[in-house]
């Protein structure tokens, strides 16, 4: 029974030190002869661009006829420099298919991120069209809740985020 105790406020614990994060992305709709959806990367990095968390990276998870949608993860560039190129690709937990345009919301548990600056990366590249990295500029301080927002211009359209303590 004492262990029972113990273990319920270990797990207790663990979930008050969590944060949850809560991205909506818009991926514009676009007028053009040849759509290919964007292959998408979103992590946690601090101002001096170190990785805190990788989030989610978004790709054809099946070899289609352009081969295997492994191969273009190198076009999600900064990305790849900073995260991809070192991960190995069973990347099950971190990614999910690509996404149609619209609004596509996600939710992640974070370790409690210490109190200072932060930039949400979200990058996008998409075949036969473009690439956009867009960096949103957050602050965690002792407050509950921490909201920040960001505006794409081409291959990414509005970025929320929300982080509840």
């Amino acid at each position: 029974m004492r262990a029972l105790v113990i273990a319920a406020g270990v797990l207790a614990a663990g979930a008050a030190s969590a944060d949850e994060l809560r991205v909506e992305i818009e991926l514009p709709r676009m007028s053009v002869a040849e759509y290919h959806r964007p292959y998408v990367a979103l992590w946690i990095a601090r101002p001096d661009q170190s990785v805190v968390s990788h989030l989610d990276v978004w790709y054809q998870q099946e070899d289609g006829p352009e081969g295997a949608g492994e191969t273009w993860l190198v076009d999600i560039r900064q990305w790849w420099r900073r995260i991809g190129r070192t991960l190995e690709l069973d990347t099950d937990g971190v990614s999910r298919p690509t996404r149609p345009p619209g609004q596509h919301t996600m939710s992640y548990q974070l370790p409690a991120l210490p109190p200072g600056d932060y930039l949400l990366n979200v990058e996008a590249a998409r075949e036969v069209g473009g690439r956009e990295l867009i960096g949103v500029p957050f602050r965690v301080s002792s407050n509950r809740v921490v909201e920040a927002s960001a505006q794409g211009e081409n291959e990414l359209g509005a970025i929320n985020m929300r982080i509840s303590r």
